[in-house]
Order: structure tokens, then C-alpha cells, then sequence
């Protein structure tokens, strides 16, 4: 009888934490999905803004177009490699990388491409028992899950000051990609 009950409280065990995972498998397929969609568009974004337009900010305390990309390329690497990765986070005043002087236009596109191919790939290997893990988050506890959804809102917060700009600047923005 021991072994019968053992069994039935396995198999239960067994069947909640087989649907939790599939849920959080299904929430890293999904926003894989929305962050390729939200890659290209932002690419398209940043090819279609011509070069001598980079510079543009549509007010003085505004960051400018190269700027909003870059720290859009900053954070996007801060958030995935450092909050929800291990690795420790770049020093704004000693890394470059991010850093719009000196870089060309295409130079900044390639480095968004090459740290959207890091995210997602870090993304894909996301082990989904951290999801409910805890960390700071500028001063606010957080879990990684929420990390995530803000990662999320933070592209789409700079990309859509990105798309005014170019409609300041008389462009007409690539069309809107559905799901990202």
C-alpha cells in the first residue's frame, strides 16, 4: 500500500511539473519568436535611416538616432548576458562598445545584429527553472522572468523614439512586423 501511494504522489508530482515545463518552454519558443521579429525590424529600421541622419534628435535633451540605437544595443546586452546570463556587466565609462563615437552607420547595425545573435542564443539555452529566481533590478527586486518582459518593453520603447525620428525626418518607416 506504501509503494501504491509513493507511486500516485510521483506520477502526480511528475504530471505538474511535466505542464510547468512545457508552459515555460512554450514562453522562451514564444518570445524567441517575437525577438527575431523584433531583430529584423529593428535592423530595417536602423538600414533604412539614412547616415547623415544619425545625428537627429528631436529635442535637445534627447538622445539622437545612433544613440538610441546603441543604447538600445547597451541594454539589450545588460539585460540578457549580465541579469539573466552570468556575465559580469560592461562598464559604461571603460567598454566601447556601445559607445556611438567613431563607429559608422554600418558598424552600429553590425553590432546590434551580433548582440540580438548573442541574445538569442543565450535565450535559447536560458535554463527556465531561474525564471522565478530573484535579482536587483536598478533597486527593485525582480525575477528573471521579469527581466525578460522588461527587455521586451525596453526595445520597443526605444525603437518607437527610433521611428519618430525617421518620420521627423520625412521617412516613411518600414511597415509594422506583427508579433514582436
Amino acid at each position: 500500500m506504501k509503494h501504491f501511494i509513493l507511486l500516485v504522489i510521483l506520477m502526480v508530482f511528475n504530471t505538474a511539473t511535466s505542464k510547468l515545463s512545457a508552459q515555460q518552454d512554450s514562453f522562451i519558443k514564444d518570445y524567441l519568436e517575437r525577438l527575431e521579429n523584433s531583430k529584423k525590424y529593428l535592423i530595417l529600421v536602423a538600414e533604412q535611416m539614412p547616415e547623415d541622419k544619425y545625428d537627429f534628435r528631436a529635442s535637445p535633451e534627447s538622445k539622437t538616432f545612433a544613440e538610441n540605437l546603441m543604447h538600445l544595443g547597451y541594454a539589450l546586452d545588460w539585460h540578457s548576458q549580465s541579469l539573466l546570463g552570468d556575465r559580469e556587466a560592461r562598464d559604461w565609462k571603460t567598454d566601447y562598445t556601445f559607445v556611438v563615437a567613431n563607429k559608422s552607420k554600418d558598424e552600429m547595425v553590425t553590432r546590434i545584429n551580433k548582440t540580438f545573435d548573442e541574445t538569442i542564443l543565450l535565450i535559447q539555452r536560458f535554463d527556465t527553472t531561474q525564471f522565478d529566481d530573484k535579482l536587483d533590478y536598478l533597486g527593485i527586486e525582480r525575477t528573471k522572468r521579469q527581466i525578460f518582459l522588461l527587455l521586451a518593453d525596453h526595445i520597443t520603447h526605444h525603437r518607437a523614439q527610433m521611428l519618430v525620428y525617421m518620420r521627423l525626418n520625412g521617412l516613411v518607416p518600414p511597415r509594422y512586423v506583427l508579433y514582436q
